[in-house]
């Protein structure tokens, strides 16, 4: 699940698997240090275990060198699983090669269908996970209590990770292979800052009839999600001195009444726009900052805000939706968006054939939206009709002590295998 940032490195186009990093994985010699080595993978719960061990955590929650930092441990494995049952492999770039790490690289899986390929189907879960330097050193060591796995990313979401590419090894190992249909598993990076991997995948030239995208949902299939907009509002008053505040023009004042604005009167008018799936739009204001020291009449405050948004909503709409709310209540404040890339919602048709059919294998008759933002609406957004799909609790992302149900593992693992060895 996303809380994009600002992202640091400009995208580079794609590569295919080559020189020594074929080589290396084409022996199965993946750096990092896991659970087990040899074999295919034959189990959800130690893949997860594997991929918990080795650490993936978004460089942007971590100092510069942090040893931590950076997906390539992930793909590296996984590649290296791949390459062994002779599957197709590339990695797309999408950040550079830096001093002091690795390129951060999409991982690109194909299995071919038997005829020629009429449709495709992704499995686009992310490789990345939130984290913090002071984050303790067991939460790569992947521990199981009460029929639960707990480590960073167990549920946000390498969960998803371990049940899609197990999934997906059965088909390539065992098949049979779909006659018309390619499979194609996608590892995205940098889905917990800037979503840079979805992006620069939307971009391309790789385009599905349906992409799952691995999100914690409770083996629910997400067909609607929520928009997000992170705003930054100023106002500005006049400093003096605090003996004599009536020279002054109090900025703190004058956003007080913002925030009263924002978290009343226009909150109320949201819920008077309600989406079918998703509800109402919302709005909270998570950040306050002003003045110097007490003794000062502060002469300017900012508030960031964080504005969900539904389909329909665009994100310049909202940002004069907001400044008119302001303005006709008689105040004054600046608005600025506080993220280099869009949001967007997600609303993704339920007839369509493919959604159609894994919702009922779901036996879900009805479309079920959530509140969090995904890679779901950039994947959409650039061509390929997604719905949001994994095992776990998105209770449980981001928690300092993160953990899966292994049953949920196991079944979202099931669910996966049954669709894939459905396809046409």
């Amino acid at each position: 699940m996303a809380e994009p940032a600002k992202k640091s490195k400009k995208a580079v186009p794609s590569c295919s698997l080559a020189g020594e990093k074929a080589r290396r994985l084409l022996t199965g010699q993946p750096t990092g240090s896991v659970h087990h080595l040899g074999g295919m993978v034959d189990s959800p719960e130690k893949l997860l275990a594997d991929l918990i061990a080795l650490p993936s955590v978004n460089p942007a929650f971590l100092p510069p060198g942090d040893d931590r930092a950076g997906e390539w441990r992930i793909t590296d494995f996984l590649a290296s699983r791949a390459a062994r049952a002779g599957l197709t492999i590339e990695f797309q770039n999408v950040f550079r090669k830096t001093e002091r790490l690795p390129a951060r690289e999409n991982l690109i899986i194909r299995l071919a269908p038997r005829t020629k390929p009429r449709r495709r189907v992704l499995l686009a879960p992310h490789l990345d996970t939130v984290g913090a330097a002071d984050m303790p050193g067991d939460n790569f060591n992947p521990t199981k209590r009460n029929g639960r796995l707990h480590g960073r990313g167990a549920c946000d979401t390498k969960g998803s990770v371990a049940a899609m590419f197990t999934a997906f090894l059965r088909l390539a190992e065992k098949g049979p292979a779909p006659a018309g249909t390619e499979v194609v598993f996608v590892g995205l990076v940098d889905e917990e800052n800037g979503q840079e991997g979805s992006r620069v995948l939307a971009a391309s030239k790789l385009k599905g009839d349906l992409a799952i995208v691995g999100e914690p949902t409770e083996l629910q299939v997400i067909t609607a999600h929520k928009g997000d907009l992170w705003l930054k509002l100023t106002t500005k008053g006049k400093a003096a001195h605090g003996a004599r505040p009536e020279l002054g023009r109090n900025a703190i004042h004058e956003m007080a009444r913002v925030i009263d604005l924002l978290e009343t009167s226009y909150a109320n008018s949201l819920r008077t726009r309600r989406h079918p799936v998703l509800g109402p739009g919302t709005i909270n204001v998570g950040m306050v900052r002003g003045g110097t020291q007490p003794n000062i009449v502060p002469d300017r405050c900012e508030i960031q805000v964080d504005r969900r948004t539904i389909p329909g909503e665009k994100d310049a709409q909202v940002q004069r939706e907001i400044l008119k709310f302001v303005r006709e209540a008689g105040l004054r404040a600046e608005l600025d968006s506080s993220k280099e890339n869009s949001c967007l919602s997600m609303e993704t048709d339920a007839s369509l054939p493919l959604v159609r059919e894994f919702m009922s294998l779901r036996k879900q008759a009805k479309p079920i939206g959530v509140d969090f933002f995904c890679d779901a609406a950039i994947i959409s957004a650039g061509g390929t009709p997604s719905v949001v799909f994994g095992p776990g609790n998105i209770a449980q992302a981001h928690t300092r002590d993160e953990w899966i149900s292994l049953r949920s593992l196991r079944d979202a693992t099931e669910i996966l295998t049954t669709f894939l060895r459905a396809l046409p």
